[in-house]
C-alpha cells in the first residue's frame, strides 16, 4: 500500500453534532457497509460504528470504534470518537494517535461547549483538521454564523470551500467553490453524485467566495502568494496544493457543508479527505531516546527501519485483550517478538487483524502507518513497543483527573469474583475510571467524569456481567491546598538496639503559582553536601506520599511547592527510609499550619432551552450557585452559558427536564478547581466528620 494514500483519520465533535451519522454515510459511500441504520433506529439495530447495545438504546457513542474503508484510491483508517464530555478521554487517546480529524459542527447550534474541549485535544497533538457543518436541512440552520464562530471562538482561520443551494427544508446540494461546480446527491440514497453548472442566481456569491479563498490562502502559503502577486493564472491544482500545504501546517481549516442524515456533502467531504489531510509520511511524530538522556527523535514512516508502535486502547472480548496499536516506525508481523519499553517484557505476536467496528479482518503483516488489532499482548494504554534495536519511548496520552466517585458493591456476595473482573477490566480500558478500597470504611469506590461515565460502567456490570451492585451517593472529588508559606524543621529519630534511624530535613512550603501537570513541585536547594545526594529522592518521595491524603477531609493536597534547604544525616543510621519518614512528618506538620482549604470541581455548562423556560433556569442556576456568562437567543432557543459547582449539579437533569417540560437539554466539563466558601467548606467538613464517626 503506498503510503501517500493513506489517511489515518477521527471524527470529533460536540455530542449530537450527528458524528456517528456521518461515520455511517461514509462507510456506505465507500462500499463498506450496504444499508444505512439510524442512529435512533426502531429495528433494534443500530449503526456499525456503535456496536454496543448501550450505545443503540441511548442514541450516543460511548467508546472509540475503528473502522478501515477505501474511497477512490486513498485508504482510510477511520475512528469515531464519542461526543459527551464524560467520554473525553475516549477522544484524548484517539487524537493521540491521528494524522487528521474531521471537526463536526450543528449548522444551528455551531461552536458549541464540546467543540472547545475537542480543539483543544486537537492543539495538543497538532492535529490538522477540516471542518463539515453538518444538518444544514434543520431549521435555523447557517453556515456563515458557523463560519464565523469558528474564527471568533476557536481561533481558526477557516476556509469555506463548499456554500449550499437552498437552506433548511429547501436544501438541494453543494457548490464546490475549487471546482466552480453544483453538485447534487440523487438516488434513494444520495449515492449518485451529480456535477452541473452553478445556478445563475448563485453564480456571483460563488466567484465571490472563490476569490476570497484565493486571498486566505496567500496569507499562509508563500509559493501560492507569489503566483497569486504576479497574477498568474490560479488553476485548481496550484490551489489545492496550497491548501493542502496550509491546512497541515495548521495555518487554516478547510469548511465543508452538507446534511449526512440527508446524504448530501459526505462525497464531497470525502474528497477533502484525500486532497487536504495529511498522510503518515507527512507529519512529524517524535520519540524519546532512553539511552540519550530521553532526547527526542525524529521517527521515520519507513518499514525498513526498527519498529516503533504505541498501543494507545484496550478491550477486552470474547476473543481475549484486544489491544489496538498505531504503527510509527518499521513494520509487525505475525510471530514477531516485540519489548513492552515500560516493563522491558518481551511479546509474541500470536495475531494481528484490522478492525471493522466490532468486526475484524486478520491480516499476516502491518507497516509504518498503520492502526491495527493485536491479540495476546498484555499491556496498558499508552505503553510503547519496539522490536529491542530500540530504546525508544513514545510519550503517552495526557487524561483528566476524575472528578466525581460513588460507593458500589454487588448485591449478591457470591458475585464478588465477577464484581473484581468488571471492575479490573475497565480501569485498565478506560484511564479516566478509577477504582480504590476506602481502607477505613472497606468500601469500594468508583471515580469517573461525570455521573453518566459511572452510570454506564454500573449498567455493563449488570449486563456483562450478570452482577447486581448497590451504589451510594454521589461524591465530589473534592481537593485541598495551602494558602500560606510556612517553614519546617523536622528531625526523625528512632533506637532500638542495632542501627537506629536519623533524618533531619529542613525547608518550607508555599503555594504553587507556577501550575504543572503534578500540581506539585521540589526544589532542591542543598549545599554542602547536608543531605547526601542519594538521599534527595527519598525525601521528595516523603513529601509526595502526605500529599496524598490532606487534613482537612483526607482529600489529596495540590499546588504545593516544596523547598528542601537544609538537614543533617547520621554516618550509621541515616537510610532512604528514614529521610522518606522525615519528610513525611515534616510535610504534614507544615500543611496544618499553612492555613489548608478547600478546593471543589467548578463546571462549565451549557444549556440550551426554549425561549419561554429562560427565566425559571436562570434562576435554578442561581441557586445552584452557578455563575452566568452569558445568554443567546436563536431560533425561539436560549443557550445559557455559565460556570457551576460540581455539588450542585446531582440532579439537575430531572430538574431541568420538570421546569421545561422535557424541552431542555444541557451539557456540562471540568473547567478548574476553585475555593470553596467557607461556611459550605465548614459544613463539608462537618459532614465529613460525622460520617467518620458513624463508622466507628
Amino acid at each position: 500500500m503506498e503510503i501517500s494514500k493513506v489517511r489515518n483519520i477521527g471524527i470529533a465533535a460536540h455530542i449530537d453534532s450527528g458524528k456517528t451519522t456521518l461515520s455511517e454515510r461514509i462507510l456506505f459511500y465507500t462500499g463498506r457497509i450496504h444499508k444505512i441504520i439510524e442512529v435512533k433506529s426502531k429495528t433494534g439495530s443500530g449503526p456499525t460504528m456503535d456496536s454496543m447495545d448501550l450505545e443503540r438504546e441511548k442514541g450516543i457513542t460511548i467508546q472509540s470504534a475503528a473502522t478501515y474503508c477505501k474511497w477512490n484510491d486513498i485508504n482510510i483508517n477511520l475512528i469515531d470518537t464519542p461526543g459527551h464530555i464524560d467520554f473525553t478521554g475516549e477522544v484524548e487517546r484517539t487524537l493521540r494517535v491521528l494524522d487528521g480529524a474531521v471537526l463536526v459542527l450543528c449548522g444551528v447550534a455551531g461552536v458549541q461547549t464540546q467543540s472547545y474541549t475537542v480543539d483543544r485535544q486537537m492543539r495538543r497533538y497538532s492535529v490538522p483538521r477540516i471542518a463539515f457543518i453538518n444538518k444544514l436541512d434543520r431549521a435555523g440552520a447557517n453556515p456563515d454564523k458557523v463560519v464565523n464562530q469558528l474564527e471568533e471562538k476557536l481561533g481558526h482561520k477557516p476556509v469555506l470551500v463548499t456554500i449550499p443551494i437552498g437552506i433548511e427544508d429547501n436544501f438541494e446540494g453543494v457548490i464546490d467553490l475549487l471546482k466552480m461546480k453544483a453538485i447534487y446527491y440523487e438516488g434513494a440514497y444520495g449515492e449518485e453524485v451529480v456535477e452541473k453548472d452553478i445556478p445563475p442566481h448563485l453564480l456571483s456569491d460563488a466567484v465571490l467566495r472563490r476569490k476570497k479563498i484565493i486571498e486566505r490562502v496567500a496569507d499562509y502559503d508563500e509559493i501560492f502568494a507569489k503566483k497569486y502577486l504576479e497574477e498568474s493564472e490560479i488553476n485548481n491544482e496550484d490551489l489545492n496544493a496550497a491548501i493542502r500545504r496550509a491546512t497541515i501546517c495548521l495555518n487554516i481549516t478547510p469548511v465543508f457543508i452538507g446534511s449526512a442524515k440527508e446524504n448530501k456533502g459526505v462525497q464531497t467531504l470525502l474528497n477533502g479527505v484525500g486532497l487536504f489531510l495529511p498522510s503518515p509520511d507527512e507529519i512529524q511524530n517524535k520519540a524519546l531516546d532512553l539511552d540519550e538522556n530521553n532526547n527526542e527523535i525524529d521517527l521515520q514512516t519507513k518499514d525498513d527501519l526498527p519498529t516503533v508502535a504505541l498501543a494507545f486502547k484496550l478491550e477486552v472480548g470474547k476473543y481475549g485483550q484486544l489491544t489496538y496499536m498505531r504503527i510509527y516506525q518499521g513494520k509487525i508481523r505475525k510471530g514477531d517478538y516485540l519489548v513492552n519499553m515500560q516493563n522491558k517484557k518481551k511479546i509474541k505476536v500470536p495475531r494481528i487483524v484490522k478492525m471493522h467496528a466490532n468486526n475484524m479482518e486478520e491480516i499476516e503483516e502491518a507497516g509504518a502507518g498503520d492502526i491495527i488489532g493485536m491479540f495476546g499482548v498484555d499491556c496498558s494504554s499508552g505503553n510503547t513497543f519496539t522490536d529491542s534495536k530500540v530504546n525508544y519511548s513514545l510519550s503517552s496520552m495526557l487524561f483528566p483527573a476524575p472528578v466525581i466517585e460513588l460507593a458500589i458493591e454487588p448485591k449478591d456476595r457470591t458475585h464478588l469474583m465477577n464484581f473484581s473482573k468488571a471492575l479490573n477490566r475497565f480501569q485498565k480500558e478506560d484511564p479516566t475510571f478509577q477504582v480504590y478500597l476506602d481502607k477505613e470504611s472497606g468500601e469500594t469506590i468508583i471515580k469517573g467524569m461525570g455521573e453518566l461515565h459511572l452510570e454506564i460502567y454500573i449498567e455493563r456490570i449488570k449486563r456483562e456481567y450478570n452482577t447486581e451492585v448497590n451504589i451510594g451517593k454521589p461524591k465530589v472529588a473534592y481537593r485541598e491546598t495551602i494558602t500560606q508559606k510556612t517553614e519546617f524543621d523536622y528531625t526523625h529519630k528512632k533506637q532500638s538496639g542495632g542501627y537506629g534511624q536519623f533524618a533531619r530535613v529542613v525547608g518550607f512550603i508555599e503555594p504553587l503559582t507556577e501550575m504543572n501537570e503534578n500540581h506539585y513541585k521540589f526544589v532542591n536547594a542543598i549545599v554542602g553536601g547536608a543531605i547526601p545526594k542519594e538521599f534527595i529522592h527519598s525525601c521528595d518521595k516523603g513529601f509526595q506520599e502526605q500529599l496524598h491524603e490532606g487534613l482537612l477531609i483526607k482529600q489529596p493536597i495540590v499546588d504545593v511547592k516544596v523547598t528542601l534547604n537544609d538537614g543533617a544525616a547520621h554516618s550509621v543510621d541515616s537510610s532512604e527510609l528514614a529521610f522518606k519518614l522525615a519528610a513525611h512528618h515534616a510535610m504534614k506538620k507544615a500543611v496544618a499550619q499553612a492555613k489548608p482549604i478547600l478546593l471543589e470541581p467548578f463546571m462549565n455548562l451549557e444549556v440550551v432551552v426554549p425561549e419561554e423556560f429562560q427565566g425559571p433556569v436562570i434562576s435554578q442556576l442561581n441557586q445552584r450557585r452557578g455563575v452566568i456568562h452569558k445568554t443567546n437567543l436563536e431560533a425561539k432557543f436560549v443557550t445559557v452559558v455559565a460556570e457551576i459547582p460540581l455539588k450542585e449539579m446531582f440532579g439537575y437533569s430531572s430538574n431541568l427536564r420538570s421546569i421545561t417540560q422535557g424541552k431542555g437539554e444541557f451539557t456540562m466539563e471540568f473547567n478548574k478547581y476553585i475555593p470553596v466558601p467557607k461556611s459550605i467548606e465548614e459544613e463539608i467538613i462537618k459532614e465529613y466528620k460525622e460520617r467518620e464517626t458513624a463508622k466507628k
